[in-house]
């Protein structure tokens, strides 16, 4: 496998540590001689130390094998959260450090969560592409506010703040990209 066919949630091997991709940046050549780079980061599986390096588009990289399942969110407290397959019923617990970045989105019951197993180890979380959320919190709606007017910040359920048209108030439900952390529409 080249490095040019590295993708978000991939496991690859590198230093002789399993890294889980977060993410990756392409950054293009600046010169006719130079070659795409492909800026990845991410996190050491087994340390859960932090990961970045350059890859030209013709590196190989290893790739490690990894299943995914659907997971349930059942419970988490300040240090970890406690995931269970939706098939088998095994569960799974991960640390608060290894899910930084996907913890404003969860809570406790959430279903259809993609999961990375290798050997029989929970590595990451895959969160859907859209979450319904409900706001907790935002300045009043505003009667004359058109849908495409000025925007107002709202405070989720989960505690994410995202910034919503003027019209929406408290107690609304509504859809939110995982990946740019932006308003979508009403659930």
């Amino acid at each position: 496998m080249k490095a040019n066919e590295i993708k978000k949630g991939l496991v690859i091997e590198q230093d002789n540590k399993k890294i889980l991709i977060k993410h990756v940046v392409v950054q293009s050549p600046s010169s006719r001689s130079g070659s795409t780079l492909y800026k990845v980061s991410g996190r050491d599986v087994s340390s859960q130390q932090k990961f970045e390096r350059r890859y030209k588009g013709d590196e190989p990289i290893t790739p490690v094998e990894v299943s995914r399942c659907s997971v349930q969110l059942l419970f988490h407290d300040a240090e970890s959260y406690t995931f269970m397959d939706s098939e088998s019923y095994d569960q799974f617990l991960l640390s608060a450090d290894t899910l930084e970045e996907e913890a404003c989105f969860l809570f406790d019951g959430l279903e259809n969560i993609g999961a990375l197993v290798s050997e029989g180890h929970l590595l990451g979380i895959e969160l859907p592409m859209t979450l319904a959320l409900e706001i907790i919190e935002c300045a009043p709606a505003m009667k004359a506010a058109s849908s495409s007017a000025r925007t107002k910040p709202a405070t989720l359920s989960t505690g994410l703040v995202v910034q919503v048209p003027e019209y929406l108030k408290p107690g609304e439900v509504i859809k939110v990209n995982t990946e740019t952390r932006d308003f979508i529409s009403r659930a």
